[in-house]
Order: C-alpha cells, then sequence, then structure tokens
C-alpha cells in the first residue's frame, strides 16, 4: 500500500492513550495526518491515570521504562532532568520512580510540541467537550459532541482509557479522589477501604501525609498487596519457549516451572515476569474462551500484584503502617453498612471463615479501581457504538472485541476499516494495555498502518 496524505484522523479521549497516539500520528510528516483529538476534560495530557496533583503519588514504573516513544527510551527521563527538576527531588538515575503529576505535565507539552507539522501548519485541533456519537456516513466517520457539533474524518481513533467505577451506584461508598475523601481524612475516624490495590496505596500514602492518626482497614476478597520493585536480572526468552496455544492450565505449570527453575538458582521472580512481559500480548491472544476465563477467575489477581507493582517509597511508608497496627489488610467480603448515631456499623466475612464480624468506621472509600465491563460504562460514545452495532462487547465482558490491527468490530464480528481503538478498552483481545509501555506499542503499531492505510479522500 502507498501513504495517503491528508487523512483526516478523529481521536476520542485525550488521556494519556489519545495524547501518545496524536505524537505518532504527527510525528511523521510523510504521513500528512490531521488529528482532532476530543476531550472532555479541561487538561489534555493527564487522564485519570495521572491527574492527582499529590506529590506522595508516584509512577509505578521506572522513568526508564515511561518514555512515549519506543526507539527514544529516555525521552522521559531527558525531559525530566531538564523540565521539572527543580520540582521535585532529583533521582539519581533514569530508574527513579517520580511523581505522578509530573507525568500528566509532560503528555501536555508532548501534544504542544508535536502539534505543527514541518510547513508551520497546525496539523492538530483539540476540542474540548464530550463525544456523544460516532457514527459511519458515506464512506466518513462522524463524531458529534453534546453540544451538538460535529467533526468528519476517514478515521476514527477510540482512546477513552480507564473508566472509574460509578460511586454513584454505590451505597454510602466515596470516591478516593474527591473532596468528601479529604474530609473523611480531617475527621479522624477509622476508615474502611475497598481494594488492596495500587489505588489502595495512594490514599493510604495520602492519609498518612496529611497526619491521619486513626485505624485503616483495607478490605479486598484476597487481602494481597502490590509486590515492591526490585532490581532483578531479566530472563530472556525466546518466543520459541513460549507455549503459545496452551490452555491456561498448561501455561501456569510452564510459568511455575520457570520460576522454580530461576529461584532455585538464586533468581528474583521478577526477572520471570519481566521476562514474560513482551510475550504476554500474543500468549493472550491465543488462549482459548475458556483458558481466559479461568485465568481471569484464578489467576488475575494474583498476577496482577506481581506484574503491577509499588515504588519502593511507597512500600516502605505502608510497611510502617502495617508494622505500627495502624494500617490492617483484611481478606474477605463485604456484607452489609448500616448507618448509626456514631457512623457505619460495616458486617464482613473473613475469607475461609463462616461467621462474619463487624467493623465501626466513620468512611468507606472505593479503590477498588477502575471497571472493564462496557455495559456498565457511562461513556456516552461507547454505548451509542454498542446500540448501533459498529462495537460489541466481548464474551468475558471486560472490553470491546478489536481484531489483531485494532479494527474494531461490529455486531456481527466484522472489521471496521474505519473505526479503531486502542488502550484499556482492547484488554479483551491483548490484556496488557493499561501500562505506558504496553500503550506506547499499540500506537506504534496502528500509526505505522494509518499511514498505509489507503482511505478515500
Amino acid at each position: 500500500m502507498t501513504a495517503a496524505p491528508g487523512k483526516r484522523i478523529i481521536i476520542v479521549g485525550g488521556g494519556a492513550s489519545g495524547v501518545l497516539m496524536a505524537c505518532h500520528l504527527l510525528r511523521d510528516p510523510r504521513d500528512n495526518c490531521v488529528v482532532t483529538l476530543i476531550e472532555r476534560r479541561e487538561r489534555v495530557g493527564p487522564g485519570l491515570a495521572f491527574s492527582t496533583d499529590r506529590p506522595e503519588h508516584l509512577l509505578n514504573v521506572r522513568a526508564a521504562n515511561m518514555s512515549a516513544f519506543p526507539d527514544d527510551p529516555l525521552h522521559f527521563w531527558h525531559w525530566l532532568s531538564e523540565a521539572a527538576a527543580s520540582r521535585f527531588e532529583p533521582c539519581p538515575d533514569p530508574y527513579c520512580f517520580a511523581p505522578r503529576h509530573l507525568y500528566g505535565e509532560y503528555m501536555s507539552q508532548l501534544i504542544a510540541q508535536e502539534r505543527a507539522g514541518p510547513d508551520g501548519q497546525d496539523r492538530l485541533t483539540i476540542v474540548r467537550g464530550e463525544c456523544r456519537t460516532i457514527e459511519e456516513r458515506a464512506g466518513r466517520v462522524v463524531a458529534t459532541l453534546d453540544d451538538g457539533t460535529t467533526h468528519l474524518g476517514q478515521v476514527a481513533i477510540l482512546a477513552t482509557g480507564n473508566e472509574a467505577y460509578d460511586w454513584q451506584q454505590a451505597d454510602r461508598h466515596v470516591s478516593p479522589w474527591t473532596a468528601e475523601a479529604t474530609r473523611a481524612a480531617e475527621i479522624g475516624k477509622p476508615i474502611l477501604i475497598l481494594g488492596t490495590g495500587l489505588s489502595m496505596v495512594d490514599y493510604v500514602l495520602t492519609l498518612l501525609q496529611k497526619g491521619f492518626a486513626g485505624p485503616i482497614h483495607a478490605l479486598s476478597r484476597r487481602g494481597l498487596l502490590p509486590r515492591v520493585h526490585r532490581d532483578a536480572s531479566l530472563v530472556r526468552f525466546d518466543k520459541e519457549d513460549i507455549p503459545f496455544g496452551a490452555s491456561g492450565a498448561s501455561l501456569l505449570r510452564w510459568f511455575r516451572a520457570r520460576l522454580t527453575d530461576h529461584e532455585r538458582q538464586d533468581g528474583d521472580w521478577r526477572g520471570v515476569v519481566d521476562g514474560v512481559r513482551p510475550f504476554s500480548q500474543e500468549i493472550w491472544w491465543k488462549l482459548s474462551s475458556r483458558s481466559k476465563a479461568r485465568l481471569l477467575e484464578h489467576a488475575r489477581a494474583h498476577w496482577d500484584v506481581h506484574r503491577h507493582r509499588m515504588a519502593p517509597q511507597a512500600d516502605r511508608q505502608l510497611q510502617e503502617a502495617i508494622a505500627s497496627g495502624q494500617l490492617r489488610i483484611l481478606s474477605g467480603r463485604m456484607l452489609s453498612c448500616e448507618a448509626g448515631e456514631h457512623g457505619l456499623s460495616v458486617s464482613y466475612r473473613p475469607r475461609g471463615q463462616p461467621a462474619p464480624e463487624m467493623l465501626s468506621v466513620g468512611s468507606i472509600i472505593d479503590c477498588r479501581g477502575i471497571t472493564g465491563d462496557p455495559f456498565l460504562s457511562t461513556n456516552p460514545v461507547l454505548q451509542s457504538l454498542l446500540r448501533q452495532g459498529l462495537a460489541r462487547v466481548d464474551a468475558l465482558r471486560i472490553g470491546i472485541d478489536v481484531s489483531a490491527d485494532h479494527a474494531v468490530l461490529d455486531a456481527s464480528g466484522a472489521a471496521s476499516r474505519r473505526l479503531f481503538a486502542i488502550g484499556p478498552l482492547t484488554r479483551a483481545a491483548f490484556w496488557e494495555t493499561v501500562a505506558i509501555p504496553d500503550i506506547r506499542e499499540q500506537c506504534t503499531r496502528l500509526a505505522r498502518q494509518i499511514g498505509l492505510l489507503a482511505v478515500a479522500a
């Protein structure tokens, strides 16, 4: 295929996924893409993941792995050293864990720097508003915003990112990113946190930073905490070593055997997990639906805590709070919650125990993170695509169905020629789609594909 100049691309979502996609499309002037980026938030770049303004919230990936561009791996580190060094304690090397809000600034500056083409013409239009619908009309895609305005393109890319849990539907649950959660820290009454993942870690660090001295209970089904980053020698696998297409059970046996072999040689499990990462998307793609379902049910929580780790600084503070008795990590299920004169009375059943136990708390902070089920999404453009039959929810209800080249599949399973998706929306197909190193690879592939795509002008 030959490059088709002047392609008009619509990107829905101006968080990290959308900004990375735009930057990759605009980076190569030979493609001559014209991009319209639609974002409902005031700031373009941070999105949900990097919108925090708390300095204690650190990236969960080293700076050396956070570059926007795979072919320039220290791009973020160089920006951090030059543009942001005066605003945080300098790191001694590219393997530091920088404050997360700085990555949001990095995204914002990237989009500003990449917007002008070689002829000085602005090839990027940023539209602030909520995209309500995307339709295909006469060989075009038409995006309609909440104010009724429309935008035309040859291709549309869904980059809506992570979607937070709808706390309005949860009785007495409070989002950790709201003013109400801040007030809970100031009141000083015991706090129950639902979830023991990275969102919980962030909220606990904020509580400690604010001087909260009361009891903190963190409850999840298994009570698993994210593991901590450590320096570990990478185990390098060849593609021939990976049992692609094996059942989930066989895959787990293979993985555990690799861990055992490595640990017998005094190796660190992190080296095995990180060595498998370059193959994880293909492994997932080639699993049967049955194996995917079983892995989600039985292995997902354990994989997540080993794969998505926390910075050593965060781990130290968390372990100190646990050792002092201020923070309790509980495994079990919440059964009920009743409001009383002195706060909330919560009943929960500890894992493996027949009888429930009670907690008396002042607030319940919901840190269970994001929702992946499109049927629960409040995103109007996604719901519109599902109603039109231009997209369909995958069988496991963790995303929408897309092809190997990121084309959205319609209700009949046919791949669109004009509608694509990247980032967390594509987890059903690729699984590993939420971290920057994975998303930037998606953007690289899709930008190259669109650069060669022959679409009618």
